[in-house]
């Protein structure tokens, strides 16, 4: 098993990072999170977890351990792949996400693309003795200023011009989505989805 790899931020796309490590580039998937916190050309270090198909071998990376743990953990529950598992970090933080598992929350589940609510129900039958207590020492959540210039940072890192960056930065604090405290991931993927319709 791959653990983790630690290099230089070769290229971003929306939904995966090269990591340059020792002139070897890792094709890694990633969460929005986690391309939030990744620039072009500097070092980073992911936690990874490779997943071995037949035909395939697939690197998904992790701003930290937990959250590569957890998207093993719930590959463990049936019908729950790789792709079903990254999409429930995109949407939900480990902490939530082991919240509304613990928490039997299903409506916080199937808002999760792919999970419909007989999956949302199978998940916590599964999972709910397994995921442990919800942590009570979250990670500070950002504050109102920062979160526009981690978005606009971040959207810049994929290759948007500054101008496009900032124009879906307003339109995602215009829509009302930006809550309290504001979900850095969440606003990402909203300002994600503002500038593919444009």
């Amino acid at each position: 098993m791959i653990a983790h790899v630690r290099g230089t931020v070769a290229a971003l796309t929306l939904n995966a990072a090269v990591i340059d490590v020792g002139g070897l580039g890792h094709h890694v998937f990633c969460t929005p999170g986690t391309i939030a916190g990744l620039r072009h050309g500097q070092e980073c270090q992911l936690a990874t977890s490779l997943v071995v198909r037949e035909d395939s071998l697939t690197l998904y990376g992790f701003a930290d351990v937990e959250e590569r743990d957890m998207f093993e953990l719930v590959q463990t529950a049936s019908g729950v792949g790789p792709k079903v598992a990254q999409a429930m970090l995109a949407v939900l933080p480990p902490d939530r996400l082991r919240h509304a598992i613990a928490t039997e929350d299903h409506a916080a589940l199937t808002a999760v693309p792919g999970i419909g609510r007989k999956g949302a129900e199978r998940i916590v039958v599964e999972l709910k003795d397994r995921v442990g207590p919800a942590s009570t020492s979250s990670a500070p959540a950002a504050s109102a200023a920062a979160w526009r210039e981690q978005v606009t940072e971040a959207l810049q890192g994929l290759g948007w011009s500054a101008k496009d960056a900032l124009k879906a930065v307003d339109t995602v604090e215009e829509s009302g989505e930006v809550g309290s405290p504001p979900d850095v991931a969440i606003l990402l993927r909203a300002a994600l989805r503002t500038l593919s319709k444009t």
